[in-house]
């Protein structure tokens, strides 16, 4: 009986060392889940094509969720990250439409595509840490604002993108498929901003602002540079999106903002800040994806999709938390 209590205590030590050490476990088990429930209610969403499909349709949700995380490091929020993505996607759909939509064009309009994001996330960082103000409102105000811009630039959803453009995100090279080297690219960009010292300043930031600032960190200024790196992700995103939906909308990103923010808590990231993963921030993403699938391939009325799926988002958080509270 002794022996027993000791292995359990013994393994019930090891779990919460390694979600201690890796804080997206819980979510990767939560994700492992939602993939078998997805095979046993449509066998075709487990196959190399049907999982290839789940990383082209949500692909843009996991670079923006990735995005999000970066700032919720220093215990900020950004709200216009949706609005962020929507304004990218309808200035490079314009400015591929009036240009030739060659491959070097399409990739100089993409680089003005990454400086319009850059630009909106230096535009709340100034006014959020600069100015500090309230970081949920004040990115609420300015999600409103690129979203008048966007409107302003395609006041009407539906402008085409380039044939080349879609067709190489819905392409292969060499028999695989073109979104999984974008998954292998964000994750290889991951790992390296893992690595620097301007993601541990973040974290720092977000442990404790007050601590950070006494031993010399410039506060403001890390937490602008997490606003410029959102807004740049938020542009990866839009590329991703463009592709999927090969078209142009000034609102396409407007439902995305909480799926992101809900994606890095998913993930294992704390709102308070100075805690998180952006790996667990893909598989976050990846885990709204999975639960909006299974809520469809169960059959439920299309009436009745969204309460369903914001329910069954509701319930992963839940279980993710508790499970991080108890190891």
């Amino acid at each position: 009986m002794t022996v027993g209590k000791a292995r359990s205590r013994s393994m019930s030590v090891r779990v919460r060392q390694a979600c201690a050490t890796f804080p997206f476990l819980p979510a990767l088990v939560i994700l492992a889940v939602l993939f078998i429930l997805n095979g046993m209610f449509n066998a075709n969403s487990v196959s190399f094509q049907g999982i290839s499909g789940l990383f082209s349709t949500y692909l843009g949700l996991v670079f923006l969720a990735v995005g999000q995380t970066y700032v919720i490091y220093a215990g900020d929020i950004d709200l216009s990250a949706g609005a962020i993505l929507s304004l990218v996607n309808v200035v490079i759909i314009t400015l591929m439409n009036r240009y030739d939509g060659g491959v070097l064009s399409t990739l100089m309009i993409m680089s003005i595509g990454v400086f319009v994001g850059a630009a909106c996330g230096l535009f709340n960082g100034l006014i959020i840490a600069g100015l500090r103000l309230q970081a949920i409102v004040a990115s609420f105000a300015s999600s409103i604002f690129f979203t008048g811009v966007a409107l302003y630039v395609l006041p009407v959803a539906g402008m085409p993108a380039p044939m080349i453009y879609w067709q190489t995100y819905f392409g292969s090279i060499f028999g695989i498929p073109f979104v999984f080297f974008v998954l292998g690219v964000l994750l290889l960009l991951v790992f390296l901003l893992s690595r620097t010292q301007a993601i541990l300043h973040l974290l720092t930031v977000g442990d404790d602002q007050q601590a950070a600032y006494q031993s010399g960190l410039p506060v403001t200024r890390i937490r602008i540079r997490g606003y410029v790196v959102c807004g740049v992700f938020a542009s990866f995103a839009a590329f991703c999106l463009t592709g999927d939906t090969a078209s142009g909308d000034p609102l396409v990103g407007s439902a995305m903002t909480l799926s992101s923010v809900a994606a890095a808590v998913l993930g294992g990231s704390m709102l308070s800040g100075g805690f998180g993963t952006a790996l667990g921030s893909v598989f976050g993403a990846l885990t709204i994806g999975l639960i909006g699938s299974l809520v469809y391939f169960v059959g439920t009325p299309a009436s009745w999709q969204n309460l369903v799926q914001g329910l069954a988002i509701l319930v992963a958080l839940m279980v993710g938390i508790l499970i991080s509270r108890r190891t």
